[in-house]
């Protein structure tokens, strides 16, 4: 019959061997993920200013588009004054909000 070795003692000598064996090696899949996150964060970063700065191109070209296309629609300066004009009437058919403020508590 063969000796029988307690699971104890086996655990013994695996655990310091493991550790040797498994620390380096999870260091280095953790090192190696931080490296690719830190990389993905890069290429994500770059793509965004892609996209804003095409976004930015085809707002400039839609404007230029619409500013050629306007054919004699600018207003005049008679009109730009009397659309002045008649902001002027309305602000004075206004009439001022007054407001109240109470003081609670406050004696003088």
């Amino acid at each position: 019959m063969p000796p029988v070795v307690p699971p104890f003692l086996i655990g013994l000598i695996a655990v310091p061997l493991a550790k040797r064996l498994l620390k380096p090696l999870v260091r280095g899949v953790v090192t190696t993920s931080v490296g690719v996150v830190l990389e993905v964060k890069k290429a994500v970063h770059a793509a965004g200013e892609n996209i804003n700065d095409l976004a930015a191109e085809v707002a400039a070209d839609v404007m230029a588009t619409q500013i050629t296309s306007v054919d004699g629609h600018l207003p005049t300066e008679g009109a730009a004054s009397k659309d002045k004009a008649d902001d002027r009437v309305e602000s004075e058919s206004r009439s001022p909000k007054i407001r109240t403020s109470t003081s609670a508590g406050k004696t003088q």
